[in-house]
């Protein structure tokens, strides 16, 4: 060893090791990081799912829909001229468009997924995602990370925790 040339400096402890990687989304056995926001795990208690709000535009034109259907309908109850059967058809048939447009406001604007949590005393939304599959991906990797903070950390990869033989014989 060469007593002239410096030393590298090496860190006692490993890189936190990511369990998930996005854009925007970072989940560390140390820290959950997603925009801009840093998170650390061992802060973060009492995680619960929750489902967003519907959205404001489908359920308003579901509910001016009914009212409008509604007040035809009282209007021509009152008339008192004798409506064909075919104008009640018609007006029964109109009264599936308010369930078409919350089935197809669901479609398009689904209700977003919610990631709810106690974060130094207080109650914080700490992730919000309309696609299914990145929230469990997200909320599975958070789990990982605080059950990896409760057992002292994870010193390696995710990759290696599991490749001990688990039959001793």
């Amino acid at each position: 060893m060469n007593a002239t040339r410096p030393q590298p400096i090496t860190s006692a402890s490993p890189p936190p090791t990511p369990l998930y990687r996005q854009p925007g989304i970072l989940v560390t056995s140390e820290a959950f990081v997603v925009a801009g926001r840093r998170f650390p795990v061992r802060d973060l208690s009492n995680l619960r799912t929750a489902r967003g709000p519907h959205d404001r535009l489908t359920m308003r034109s579901v509910l001016v829909t009914g009212a409008v259907l509604g007040s035809v309908g009282v209007a021509l109850s009152f008339s008192g001229a004798l409506l064909s059967p075919t104008v009640f058809l018609l007006l029964g048939a109109a009264a599936f468009v308010p369930i078409a447009l919350v089935s197809f406001g669901h479609r398009l604007r689904p209700r977003a997924y919610e990631l709810w949590g106690d974060y130094r005393g207080m109650t914080v939304l700490l992730f919000s995602s309309d696609e299914e599959r990145e929230y469990g991906q997200v909320t599975r990797a958070l789990l990982r990370a605080q059950e990896a903070d409760r057992m002292g950390g994870m010193s390696s990869p995710v990759s290696n925790v599991f490749s001990a033989n688990l039959y001793p014989w």
